[in-house]
């Protein structure tokens, strides 16, 4: 229970941090109809977030179970799920499955992309 409420808690708190950070940058910019910038800047800070805090925590002992799930699945996981997406990536790479790693980012992003056409394909 304690691991749901974490992740429930980040979930929230990070999902808030996203729509504040993209609403400060459109702000900030004065022009919200051309480049994202704001959901830009949560990929890549999320990106770092996720892996300054994975190579802290990985041959250490710093948070719990519970306490990882409620950052890297919770608050990170809603801020963006582009970073899980990065670090998932990475760790192919990492591990020398680079056929994998290639076929996981361009599947993701081409077969992604043609998903979200297809969608509003079907719904128009």
């Amino acid at each position: 229970m304690k691991t749901v409420l974490l992740i429930a808690i980040g979930g929230a708190v990070g999902a808030l941090s996203r729509w504040g950070l993209a609403r400060w940058a459109d702000q900030w910019r004065g022009d919200t109809n051309s480049f994202p910038l704001g959901i830009f800047l949560a990929n890549v800070l999320g990106c770092l977030l996720f892996g300054w805090l994975a190579g802290l925590a990985e041959n250490r002992q710093l948070f719990s179970d519970a306490v990882k799930m409620g950052i890297f699945t919770g608050f990170l996981g809603s801020f963006t799920t582009f970073s899980t997406f990065g670090w998932n990536s990475f760790e192919l790479l990492r591990s020398g499955q680079i056929g994998m790693a290639l076929g996981n980012i361009a599947g993701s992003v081409v077969i992604g992309l043609l998903a979200v056409w297809a969608g509003y394909s079907i719904a128009r």
